[in-house]
């Protein structure tokens, strides 16, 4: 999609964001890519446009931009609180419309009050999307990964599946299966009796030692990547997560939190009802839902027009908290994104903790929504 084609809202957005004391960016369109590969979650992996430069370092073209702007705002030292605002062509491979299109957006970092800075990159993104579509009905949609983790951490669960439930957030058919698997234990396929015999009795040290005698004789040990000690940590680790299971009363609890689905407006009620009768200690990650519906409702927007879906997530593996879509009513399409994403920065080498949320909106089909689609 050549230049030419920006949409002629564009104006109207920079307009916008402008108002909303931010600075305009723009970062360069090949981005190393590590970062994105490492963070971006399954899906956006799937996508990129890799290359190489001539030292055979990995490249791509830029998928998106918040990554680029945490960097960018990391090698220039500015400080925080500091609003970015962005419009600019981003690269993925599509199974519809093009592989090249406009998105637009603001990344808000080092905002301590994330109760309010959640509220408002939502109203912004609102407002920004009113403005250019001033005639369609929007729809708000909002999650909580941090509930979410609260949740699965309460039912008591080992760490390695704390992890794969929290990945699997926002993937229905995914969290799915792993539910299903967690109505029952399994054995771990393909050890022998003796290791079998060996991790039930917890005798690491003969483990070890039996470990390591079979890299010996098979001659293996001398090409290792691993240590006999790491293979049985890692060993260890797996008939964990194998035999790892809930109860089905926990079972149900999970079952019936990701069932919830209501207006932002009754839902503190609706969460704090599901954690005193699972019996689950969620007072932290209530507290914080609590605070962003009152900020919501202190920024102006109508708690009544926001659904709240305990299930609902991104498809992105950087967010850590508030995630959220927005769409035309009766539509399908994602008009505008985005969600917080506190552990970023520091991942990407900031020497500090620096909070963020942001949005990102879709050009190409808020054109679309527009009528105006070419």
């Amino acid at each position: 999609m050549p230049l030419t084609d920006m949409p002629d809202f564009a104006p109207m957005l920079l307009e916008e964001f402008a108002a909303r004391n931010t600075t305009r960016v723009d970062t360069p369109v090949i981005q190393p890519a590590e970062p994105f590969l490492d963070m971006a979650g399954e899906d956006l992996r799937r996508r990129i446009f890799l290359t190489e430069n001539e030292r055979g370092a990995s490249l791509c073209l830029r998928p998106e931009f918040t990554i680029p702007v945490c960097l960018r705002h990391i090698e220039t030292a500015t400080g925080t609180p500091k609003r970015y605002a962005y419009l600019g062509q981003v690269f993925r491979q599509r199974r519809e419309g093009a592989n090249e299109f406009y998105q637009a957006g603001i990344e808000d970092l080092g905002d301590r009050d994330v109760a309010s800075a959640d509220a408002r990159v939502v109203v912004d993104a609102l407002s920004c999307l009113t403005k250019v579509l001033p005639n369609r009905g929007l729809a708000v949609t909002i999650g909580d990964q941090a509930v979410f983790e609260a949740v699965v951490a309460a039912l008591g669960l080992p760490a390695g599946w704390q992890k794969r439930l929290v990945r699997a957030f926002g993937q229905t058919d995914l969290l799915e299966a792993m539910i299903a698997r967690l109505a029952r234990p399994q054995p771990v396929s393909g050890l022998s009796g003796e290791v079998e015999a060996l991790l039930e009795a917890g005798d690491e040290a003969a483990l070890v030692a039996h470990v390591e005698a079979q890299m010996e004789r098979t001659g293996y040990l001398t090409n290792a990547s691993r240590a006999p000690v790491e293979i049985v940590r890692r060993l260890k680790e797996k008939r964990l997560l194998a035999g790892a299971s809930l109860e089905p009363a926990k079972l149900d609890a999970l079952k019936e939190f990701l069932s919830l689905n209501v207006s932002l407006r009754y839902a503190p009620g609706v969460l704090a009802d599901f954690a005193r009768s699972a019996g689950l200690p969620l007072e932290k990650a209530i507290a914080g839902f609590d605070a962003r519906v009152a900020a919501f409702a202190n920024a102006g927007a109508s708690l009544a027009d926001i659904t709240w879906r305990a299930a609902f997530g991104r498809p992105l593996d950087y967010y850590t908290g508030l995630v959220f879509e927005i769409t035309a009513r009766g539509d399908h399409d994602v008009l505008a994104g985005g969600g917080r994403y506190d552990r970023m920065l520091t991942l990407l080498g900031a020497k500090d903790h620096i909070p963020a949320v942001g949005f990102a909106l879709w050009l190409d089909r808020i054109e679309k929504a527009k009528g105006g689609a070419r």
